[in-house]
C-alpha cells in the first residue's frame, strides 16, 4: 500500500460523497499532475469506474430510478464511439498530448457545469421543447457518441456532463431518474473503454487498489458530511480546483 495514493482516494471519496461529482473528474487529473502517465491514469480510473458504477446502477434499478431506454440510446452512440476511439489510440499510439488535451477540455467543461448548475440548461430545454422534440432521438445518440469519445480519452464526462445532456434533452424527467440513467449508461461505456485501455496496457491494478482502499471510507464520510456544509460553496470551490487542473494540463 502507498499512503499517498490511499490518502488521495480518501480525499476524492469524501468529495464524491459530498457533491456527487464523478471520481474521474478528481482522480485522473490528480494522478496526472502527480507524475502518473496520463494514459495509465485514464485507464486505471476507467477500470475502477466500471466496477463502482455497476453497483450504483444496480441500486438505482432496485429503486426504479433509472430509464433503461434512455441509457440504451446513449450507449448506442457511446459504445461504438469508444470502440473507434480505442482503435485510433491503438493505431496512432497512445499519445499523452492527445489524452492531456482531452482531459483539459473535459475538466474545464465539468467546472463550468458545476459553476452554472443544471437549472439554466433545464430552463432552455423547456423553452425550446418544440424544436428539440422531433430531433430528440438522433440528438440522444449523438450526445452518447460525444461522451464516448470524451470518456475514453479522459475518463471524465460520464457524470456531470452526461447529466446535463440528459437534462437538456429530457427536461421533464425527475432529477433522481437523471442520476440513475446517467450512471446506468456509464456502465457499458466505462466497461468497454476500461477493457480497451487494459488491452493497451494502461491499467495499474495496484494503483486502483490503493485508491479503492481510501475512497470507500471517504465516500461514507462524505455522505455523512453532505448537507452540513453549504452545497453551493463546496461545488464552486470544487469547480475552481477542476478549472485550475484543466488549465495546468492545457499549458
Amino acid at each position: 500500500m502507498e499512503p499517498g495514493f490511499v490518502a488521495l482516494g480518501l480525499l476524492v471519496g469524501t468529495l464524491v460523497g459530498m457533491t456527487g461529482v464523478g471520481a474521474g473528474s478528481l482522480v485522473t487529473p490528480a494522478l496526472t499532475l502527480s507524475g502518473v502517465p496520463a494514459a495509465v491514469a485514464v485507464g486505471t480510473d476507467l477500470a475502477y469506474a466500471a466496477a463502482s458504477k455497476s453497483v450504483g446502477a444496480l441500486t438505482h434499478r432496485l429503486q426504479h430510478s433509472l430509464n433503461l431506454r434512455l441509457a440504451g440510446l446513449l450507449a448506442l452512440g457511446s459504445v461504438p464511439a469508444a470502440g473507434l476511439t480505442l482503435a485510433f489510440l491503438a493505431t496512432a499510439g497512445v499519445k499523452s498530448t492527445v489524452i492531456n488535451a482531452a482531459l483539459a477540455v473535459a475538466l474545464v467543461l465539468t467546472a463550468l457545469v458545476l459553476l452554472v448548475g443544471r437549472k439554466p440548461f433545464h430552463g432552455l430545454a423547456a423553452r425550446y421543447e418544440r424544436g428539440i422534440a422531433p430531433l430528440r432521438l438522433p440528438l440522444t445518440i449523438a450526445a452518447g457518441a460525444l461522451l464516448g469519445v470524451l470518456v475514453t480519452l479522459s475518463s471524465v464526462g460520464a457524470g456531470a456532463l452526461g447529466a446535463v445532456l440528459l437534462v437538456a434533452l429530457y427536461p421533464g424527467i425527475p432529477a433522481l431518474e437523471v442520476a440513475g440513467t446517467d450512471i446506468a449508461h456509464a456502465v457499458p461505456l466505462t466497461l468497454v473503454a476500461g477493457l480497451g485501455h487494459l488491452w493497451l496496457g494502461n491499467v495499474d491494478f495496484g494503483l486502483a487498489a490503493n485508491l479503492l482502499a481510501g475512497s470507500v471510507p471517504g465516500i461514507v464520510a462524505g455522505s455523512l458530511l453532505a448537507g452540513r456544509l453549504p452545497d453551493a460553496l463546496v461545488r464552486r470551490l470544487l469547480a475552481l480546483v477542476l478549472l485550475y487542473a484543466g488549465v495546468r494540463l492545457a499549458v
